[in-house]
């Protein structure tokens, strides 16, 4: 088991060297434009990258482009961050799929495939009505799930997850989550307790 141990760690800092110059065009194209978009891009350009390859190279980098970011986590194919301002901790598996937004994912929560956390419930602003909705900015904040939480597939996230909280496939969490909970529907409510 120790040596199993010491190998991944060595894979993983080997992708971490591997990636290394990617990060720095990345942190190059940030300085002459939108950092957010910028690194979007990037984000998505990882996120095409198959199989375990893929794994490595998703945690790598995300590892080094956003803040606290372990990179003993597992981001499946096709997933893309829209911010770099999110946290992902320590043992983290989020599925194929899935959008994330500015949020902090702490450890060891697993989300399924096509699971979106958006960056709270206003980033849209619409009352307005002499403007168009895209023209009206909307405010992004930044969604906390805690640790050892299960999301379902197809979820949608706009509020907070307390620890150790299930999420039913599909349902919506418009509302706080409290800790030891299992919610489900649209907008998803307490169903019971966990203990």
């Amino acid at each position: 088991m120790k040596i199993r141990k010491s190998l991944k760690r060595t894979i993983k800092t080997g992708f971490l060297a591997l990636i290394f110059p990617i990060y720095a065009l990345y942190l190059l194209l940030r300085l002459v434009g939108n950092p957010d978009a910028v690194f979007m891009s990037f984000s998505q350009a990882v996120s095409l990258v198959p199989g375990k390859t893929g794994i490595y190279v998703r945690a790598a980098f995300y590892r080094l482009a956003c803040n606290d970011t372990s990179d003993e986590i597992s981001v499946g194919f096709l997933t893309i961050f829209s911010h770099a301002d999110t946290t992902i901790e320590k043992g983290v598996y989020i599925g194929p799929q899935c959008n994330i937004g500015k949020c902090i994912i702490k450890k060891e929560t697993l989300l399924g495939s096509g699971v979106h956390i958006l960056s709270g419930k206003n980033q849209h602003a619409f009352d307005d009505l002499e403007q168009s909705i895209q023209s009206q900015h909307g405010t992004f904040n930044k969604v906390t799930i805690g640790e050892d939480c299960w999301i379902g597939n197809g979820s949608i996230v706009m509020a907070n997850i307390g620890n150790k909280s299930i999420i039913a496939a599909g349902s919506v969490i418009v509302n706080d989550a409290e800790s030891v909970g299992v919610f489900a529907g649209n907008p998803a409510r307490l169903i019971r307790k966990r203990a």
